[in-house]
């Protein structure tokens, strides 16, 4: 779905296909995190390990970083009703296979389903946004964005704790099926296209060293930390050796035919330092996700319900602050909200460090909502100052490379902050230690690791610009290192 340089002289301040667009991507995150609080019930009615209950999340994780470096290439072959019709629709089977699953097979079939659904739906905004809005108006936009993006995970949780206190964990799906239906109908009805498709011909066997590889990758990480590494380092290294033949394959493709996902994004320096940026911040985030819960249910002895609640205060900050943050980044640029932010997410993640069995829940909640709003003046200045620094012509593929990037990185920060805590703790029963005075203290070390990763979030913030020079339309873009005094991607 490539650029139309038209279509950015749209008079509307929030077009209305980005609207119908954030909508449907809400819907579809909504559901990524909804059956967190169902693993006891799916273990019970499934008759399940807790092992394979897990399962439910990880391959949904892993059918998102399998397929969204291919969604680069698709969205600038589809139109974009097309490409909004299939990605529900698949969404659609999905959620009713889930919702009638009669076994954890077929279950776990309906969320690879929904995951291949989902995949599309956030580049496919983001790359439409950055097409259809004018560059003094995508602050406040992606502002917008950010309220969708960060309370639907943040409601997940809460949801499904309400539903599952009076139903059954298929309510979870039943649920939303009817409102992804509404939203899906609405759409399909008032969506309008923008650009024209592309022709091209895909390389399958990019198709399968990106699935094997990023897939490969992303379950290595997620397996740390239950039990032996070796394992899971095996996985790690044929998911490293699998990418970096992708990458070797996409260099040669762009001189030969049509890569998958293109990679001369990465010689624009903006963008980079954007990627590196949003992968680390990502990765502290999801990383005091799966602590600070682990923390509130095993050490204080909350419900998933009471958990859910007590996080979500940080995650609603996070989304009402997004358009405010939007329209600072309009007016004054990136660096005001960027380096701010930074220092933040490093000074919220030093404070959880201070964690103890008897710290209010106050204090608690007052650092999460530090964590959250930190992130927000970070992540809508990067991904704007990010995409912005790139032709038009390369949108979806930057932001696909971001999406591939999140999802390794959560699977990384997942699995850091998981071995890190569980190698403390395991080391201190072993001397003799309380269990649980180990546990907390493998948390706080956690969260000191997580904190010193993110010095490297404030160092991207000060290197970064204050506003990215876009690239024209139909720029061309550099085959190698040697060719980077294309002034259309270097001048940042």
């Amino acid at each position: 779905m490539p650029a139309d340089p038209a279509a950015s002289s749209t008079k509307q301040r929030t077009p209305t296909v980005i609207r119908l667009l954030v909508l449907a991507t809400f819907t579809v995150i909504l559901n990524e995190t909804i059956m967190i609080n169902a693993i006891p019930r799916l273990m019970t009615d499934l008759h399940v390990t807790e092992r394979s209950a897990q399962w439910v999340s990880t391959a949904f994780m892993l059918t998102m970083a399998a397929v969204i470096p291919v969604t680069g290439w698709f969205l600038q072959r589809v139109t974009t009703r097309r490409a909004y019709a299939i990605a529900m629709g698949v969404f659609l089977v999905g959620t009713a296979l889930a919702a009638v699953a009669p076994s954890f097979a077929v279950l776990l079939i309906g969320r690879v389903i929904q995951a291949g659904g989902t995949a599309v739906m956030m580049p496919l905004l983001m790359t439409t946004l950055m097409t259809v809005v004018p560059e003094q108006d995508r602050g406040r936009v992606m502002g917008n964005v950010t309220l969708a993006i960060s309370v639907a995970p943040a409601m997940g949780p809460v949801i499904s704790g309400l539903v599952l206190q009076v139903g059954s964990w298929r309510w979870l799906f039943a649920l939303v099926l009817p409102i992804a239906g509404a939203v899906t109908a609405f759409g399909l009805r008032k969506l309008e296209n923008v650009g024209e498709p592309q022709t091209g011909s895909i390389d399958w066997f990019s198709v399968a060293f990106a699935g094997f590889g990023f897939g490969g990758l992303v379950y290595g990480l997620s397996k740390f930390g239950s039990g032996s590494a070796a394992t899971p380092a095996l996985y790690v290294a044929g998911g490293l050796i699998l990418v970096g033949v992708f990458v070797f394959r996409q260099i040669s493709l762009q001189r030969t035919g049509t890569p998958l996902l293109d990679l001369r994004i990465l010689l624009s320096a903006t963008y980079s330092k954007a990627l590196v940026l949003m992968a680390v911040a990502f990765l502290a985030m999801m990383g005091s996700m799966i602590l600070l819960p682990l923390y509130l249910q095993n050490l204080r002895g909350l419900s998933p319900l009471q958990t859910g609640l007590l996080v979500m205060p940080g995650g609603l900050a996070m989304g009402l602050l997004g358009p405010t943050v939007g329209k600072i980044f309009d007016r004054f640029g990136g660096r005001v909200l960027v380096i701010p932010g930074s220092i933040g997410i490093t000074a919220a993640l030093v404070g959880f460090t201070q964690l103890s069995l008897t710290i209010p829940y106050a204090v608690l909640v007052a650092l999460h909502i530090l964590l959250m709003v930190s992130l927000a003046a970070a992540f809508t200045p990067v991904f704007t100052l990010g995409l912005g620094a790139l032709p038009m012509h390369l949108y979806s593929h930057g932001s696909s490379m971001l999406g591939t990037l999140q999802q390794v990185a959560a699977a990384f920060g997942t699995a850091l902050v998981v071995t890190v805590m569980t190698s403390r703790a395991t080391h201190l029963v072993d001397a003799g230690e309380n269990p649980l005075n180990a546990h907390l203290d493998g948390m706080r070390l956690a969260f000191l690791v997580s904190a010193a990763l993110a010095v490297i979030v404030i160092v991207m913030a000060v290197l970064l610009p204050n506003r990215s020079d876009a690239p024209a339309h139909g720029a061309s873009v550099p085959d190698t290192l040697d060719e980077l005094d294309a002034p259309e991607l270097v001048k940042d």
